[in-house]
């Protein structure tokens, strides 16, 4: 009976100890939440949306770098995403057991846990150096770099997840393997591959240290990729230590926009995976 009451003191210990951890967690995330909406809602007027970036004092706004991180993620999602599907295919299908699938593995579990900051001076060296000056293509080359790992990972492990069964039957009625890949185990794994993506897109749209290194930032509306290119991570690096107080709000409105659009794309991944289940 002793020994009963010891194990259910435990439990009992462990379970409260957990529970206490989860409440100051939801508690921590509530509060940011709470800072970010107070000091974000009351920023987020129209001109946000449809000026661009003025001196202080003359109620500027972020549509230089909306439009520059909406140009900037939408080719790095065109370039890292093909990539990062026929990768994880390959891995998912062919890589198995063999030492460039192992060596595929370990370079992307590298990139998946590297600092974003060695990709923004990697592309710094290979791009921005030798053609001298900070560009937009330098930007979306180093989100698509970014993008790959996490694009790869959630496809070989929702491939993994087809039943062996329905390429078996696949090939037994005579189907070559890309027939197979692209109507039987991509279909079968799209909600999946899609919420990888959706995921990609997001971690995308926060970094700032790449691009710090590459496309720079510039306070003009331009979509010129060879110049320097706005983008809203950026913008709130350059305006949060400001000491103008409008542009201190634009850097709690681009904040509160960078979070509102992940926390869309989180949720669109989880609902659309649901439906697809």
């Amino acid at each position: 009976m002793a020994s009963l009451a010891a194990r259910r003191a435990k439990d009992t210990t462990i379970k409260a100890i957990s529970t206490g951890f989860a409440v100051l967690a939801i508690f921590l995330l509530g509060w940011i939440l709470w800072t970010l909406l107070s000091r974000g809602l009351p920023a987020l007027g129209l001109n946000v949306f449809t000026q661009v970036t003025k001196p202080p004092g003359q109620s500027g706004g972020l549509l230089n770098a909306i439009v520059g991180s909406l140009i900037q993620i939408g080719i790095a999602l065109v370039i890292g995403g093909p990539i990062g599907i026929f990768c994880g295919t390959f891995l998912a299908e062919n890589g198995k057991g063999t030492k460039i699938g192992a060596a595929a593995r370990f370079v992307n579990d590298i990139l998946l846990s590297a600092p974003s900051i060695l990709v923004g001076l990697f592309i710094y060296t290979l791009l921005v150096v030798p053609f001298g000056g900070f560009s937009g293509w330098a930007g979306s080359l180093a989100l698509a770099i970014l993008v790959i790992p996490v694009i790869v990972r959630t496809t070989e492990d929702m491939l993994n997840l087809v039943p062996v069964g329905l390429r078996e039957a696949a090939f037994a009625l005579g189907a070559p393997q890309w027939k197979v890949v692209m109507f039987i185990t991509w279909r079968a794994a799209r909600a999946g591959i899609v919420t990888g993506i959706l995921l990609a897109i997001a971690r995308a749209a926060g970094e700032t240290a790449p691009l710090l290194f590459t496309s720079l930032g510039n306070n003009a509306l331009s979509t010129d990729l060879s110049k320097p290119m706005a983008s809203l991570p950026i913008a709130i690096y350059q305006f949060a230590g400001s000491p103008f107080d409008d542009w201190v709000s634009l850097a709690w409105a681009g904040a509160l926009l960078i979070t509102v659009g992940v926390l869309v794309l989180n949720v669109a991944s989880r609902l659309f995976l649901a439906r697809s289940h």
